[in-house]
């Protein structure tokens, strides 16, 4: 028997050919540059494999030529116009390779990424092999990491394709399309027939139905940084220094009531604890305390965590993970899910680690009895387990080592115990009022020890007995003043979309590259953090979108949350709840109302500078 089997990326298909052959293959060049066909036996199965692969998806989708001229038609057209999927010329040597190769193959075996868009291009490749060959037998290899028990696994037991995930993703595909090009379409025409910089630079005013909400969010935190106003407060400040290991320690007491905008209420408060000189200590409460360590590491977290503290852009870090997944040192990079299988193999991972010169030592602990069970999260995709190593990568430099090293320090410490302190409250009354002050003491540093993302540091303070008095070193008014709301970083915005359903975990990062790459957003650096800044035409887009009086605007991520448009569609598709026609066809309808509004008040409200 014969099995044609196709990956999504030439990488891929050559190490699962490594893998499955023991390294004995054959290598067959193709009229593609970039793809090798791969032959090997494969006594498993008693089968012969050629193993091959696509460049990502393999058909287009566009207008045909009387709706591609902008000219041509009114946008609005668009939302019904036809719509045409073809092998794009570039990809024209693949589809060859596949015919050619499906011809006298028994069986075709999908090994594209195990997501929705790899059931989509999974679904791509059956189209073009079944035009040389109809009745091939279709199978689908499933895994979530580029190691042999994973890969034989696949190859041994393989599924059926999902084709509910592929019409969610071709719907999506066709609704991006319809939407994107007649709004696009609209406002680069009213901006170029009315502004002479727009008519002259023939700029290209893009819109999406994720990318504007992604933009929105920028715009709106940028205008409550700009209206902020801030506002004066008071608080009283309680102080005692007191000997602790033979030094005198100062410690300092929280007011319960934290501030108030009143001076005068502040000072009559403060000037009625005047008249009795002395505080007591009403209460020392001590217990154990525990700082957790990190829940197992999704895609959304990974992209917020190499933002915040590795100081990458969020699709740099995908890219570093995506590559670094198919070179074989990580699991698949995209998923939702924070929880790991009861059944997950943990030591002999962690086992790879124990030669690595900066976390081994921390690895083998784990294997001597350190190992502690996994947090357990809310989320589980049931596709993909959470990013981890999966096996070790001791020559990685620059930005590949910054993310494999944070990805494998995260699965160690996930694997450890939370770390453990000591904490002591005191509270106190003075006069009328109540004040408090925390110490703590780290008593067990565990995960901390191969985590240095996370801080805990303790802050001892001397002994406190209930009932004793003490006459405070200082006790003041002070004043202070409200802070402005900071403009977003990506780690922010990250968090805002995923929480309002925007985009997917594998897209947000994308999303947010565009609005940059339109400069829509400019990104500006705050001495080591980076904010984003909406430009002067994204602040005119959102705030020209927002005047037009819509009850949800474009640029808000309601529409695209709500079930009829947005990744809950996706997701009703997936399950079998709602058709792919039927998607499309609420989500359609929905956008060409919102098209009627705009069109006929865009010209009326658009204000750029």
């Amino acid at each position: 028997m014969r099995v044609l089997c196709v990956a999504e990326k030439p990488s891929i298909a050559r190490s699962i050919s490594q893998i499955l052959s023991g390294g004995r293959v054959e290598t067959r060049p193709t009229q593609n540059r970039f793809i090798k066909n791969f032959d090997f036996n494969y006594p498993q199965t008693n089968s012969t494999f050629t193993v091959t692969a696509v460049a990502g998806h393999l058909l287009a989708h566009d207008f045909p030529d009387a709706y591609k001229q902008w000219s041509s038609c009114d946008p609005f057209i668009l939302f019904d116009a036809p719509i045409h999927v073809t092998v794009p010329a570039a990809n024209k040597t693949i589809e060859r390779n596949l015919m050619t190769e499906a011809r006298t193959a028994n069986t075709l075996m999908i090994w594209t990424d195990c997501d929705r868009e790899g059931e989509n291009i999974g679904w791509e490749i059956i189209s073009v092999c079944r035009k040389a060959r109809p009745n091939i037998v279709v199978k689908r290899a499933r895994f979530s990491a580029i190691i042999p028990q994973q890969i034989h696994r696949a190859a041994q037991h393989p599924v059926e394709l999902d084709e509910a995930q592929a019409n969610a993703v071709e719907a999506r595909i066709t609704l991006d399309l319809r939407i994107g090009a007649a709004f696009t379409r609209m406002q680069t025409l009213t901006l170029q027939n009315r502004l002479p910089q727009f008519r002259e630079k023939r700029d290209v005013v893009s819109y999406g139905p994720c990318q504007f909400p992604t933009l929105g969010f920028v715009v709106s935190r940028y205008n409550q940084v700009k209206s902020f106003t801030p506002e004066d407060f008071w608080y009283i400040s309680l102080s005692l220094e007191r000997e602790l290991d033979r030094e005198m320690k100062k410690v300092d007491f929280t007011w319960r009531r934290g501030h108030l905008f009143e001076e005068d209420v502040v000072i009559e408060i403060y000037e009625d604890g005047m008249e009795s000189p002395r505080a007591r200590v009403v209460k020392v409460t001590k217990k154990n305390v525990k700082k957790w360590k990190p829940l197992p590491l999704t895609t959304v977290e990974l992209q917020k965590a190499g933002s915040r503290l590795l100081k990458l852009a969020p699709k740099k870090v995908l890219d570093i993970a995506e590559k670094l997944y198919q070179q074989g040192f990580l699991s698949y990079p995209r998923t939702e899910t924070d929880q790991y299988d009861p059944q997950f193999d943990f030591m002999s991972l962690i086992g790879k680690q124990a030669v690595d010169p900066a976390w081994g030592r921390f690895a083998q602990g784990l294997q001597e009895g350190g190992f502690n069970a996994p947090r357990q999260g809310r989320n589980n995709d049931k596709a993909h387990p959470p990013i981890h190593p999966t096996a070790h990568a001791g020559n990685l430099a620059g930005d590949d080592k910054k993310v494999y090293e944070f990805i494998t320090r995260r699965f160690l410490a996930g694997c450890s115990k939370d770390a453990e302190g000591f904490e002591t409250t005191v509270d106190i009354e003075y006069g009328r009022e109540q004040f408090c002050a925390t110490g703590l003491i780290v008593l067990q540093r565990n995960y901390l020890d191969v985590y240095p993302y996370d801080k805990w540091s303790g802050k001892e303070i001397p002994d406190f007995r209930e009932t004793e008095e003490f006459e405070p070193t200082t006790c003041e008014i002070k004043q202070g003043q409200t802070t402005s709301p900071s403009l977003l970083t990506e780690a922010d915005l990250v968090g805002l979309m995923d929480k309002n359903g925007i985009g997917t975990d594998a897209t947000i990062a994308q999303h947010i590259q565009t609005v940059i790459d339109r400069e829509y957003v400019i990104e500006r650096m705050d001495g080591a953090t980076k904010h984003l800044l909406p430009s002067t035409l994204g602040i005119g887009l959102v705030e020209g979108y927002n005047e037009i009086g819509f009850d949800r605007s474009l640029s808000k991520p309601q529409l695209r949350r709500e079930a009829s448009t947005t990744e809950r569609s996706m997701v009703q598709v997936c399950q079998g709840e709602k058709s792919k026609d039927q998607m499309l066809m609420e989500s359609i309808e929905q956008y060409r109302e919102m098209y009627v509004i705009a069109k006929r008040e865009f010209e009326k409200v658009i204000s750029v500078c």
